[in-house]
């Protein structure tokens, strides 16, 4: 795991540096100090996004759902490296969907909260520059994606996201579904995701999901798209 460090002398350094979120991981000849996940802060209240999405929806799905990736995560992490520094391949295969599920819903859910912003902060406004072009260029109008990717969304069959996504080997961006908490890693970049699981919106919709689909867009955050179109 690309996380993990292989050295035991690293350790000293990063407790003297107050580094708390480390953990070392070993046996007598092989430690590893692995950097631990932890729940990012919001840039804005939870509250800030009403009425698209309630204060109430954002607390739980932020300090609960997502809380729980990271501990999951975090656990299965831990579990992995000891495997990984007792070369314990059976084990390593079978955390890795453990290690692909939690580690994705951290992932998703950190590029998720910076996908959003309260419409004083720029929620809801269009795209634009380069990623503003690729979409006319690709889908004719901001209106159009809306339409593919609100219909992608409303195709997820159970739980899910639907992520905007740049092909890091032609340029082109994209709309692709992705179940459960399966992660944009590998060709693909993500730059901007909608969490279509019952928890991000069915305490305010309930049953109406095509409403949370329809709302959330006055509070997307293009801007943070557009870094990532742009990296």
């Amino acid at each position: 795991m690309a996380s993990l460090l292989k050295t035991a002398s690293r350790t000293t350094a990063f407790r003297a540096a107050g580094a708390s979120n480390l953990r070392t991981i070993g046996t007598a000849d092989r430690t590893f100090v692995r950097r631990k996940a932890t729940l990012p802060d919001l840039s804005y209240d939870y509250g800030a996004l009403e009425p698209a999405i309630s204060g109430k929806i954002m607390e739980l799905h932020h300090s609960k759902h997502h809380q729980t990736y990271v501990n999951s995560y975090n656990d299965a992490a831990d579990k992995y490296a000891a495997a990984e520094a007792n070369d314990d391949i059976a084990t390593k295969i079978a955390l890795q969907p453990l290690v692909n599920f939690h580690g994705g819903g951290h992932r998703n859910h950190t590029l998720f909260w910076e996908n959003l912003a309260p419409k004083n902060q720029g929620g809801g406004d269009p795209p634009s520059g380069g990623l503003a072009k690729a979409i006319d260029e690709t889908y004719g109008s901001l209106d159009e994606l809306k339409k593919k990717f609100n219909a992608a969304l409303a195709g997820i069959q159970g739980s899910g996201w639907v992520w905007l996504v740049k092909d890091t080997q032609t340029g082109q961006i994209g709309i692709k579904p992705y179940a459960n908490q399966d992660p944009v890693v590998g060709q693909y970049k993500p730059l901007l995701g909608v969490d279509a699981w019952e928890h991000a919106y069915y305490l305010q919709y309930q049953n109406r999901k095509a409403e949370y689909f329809s709302a959330i867009w006055d509070v997307i955050n293009w801007k943070a798209a557009e870094k990532r179109f742009g990296a």
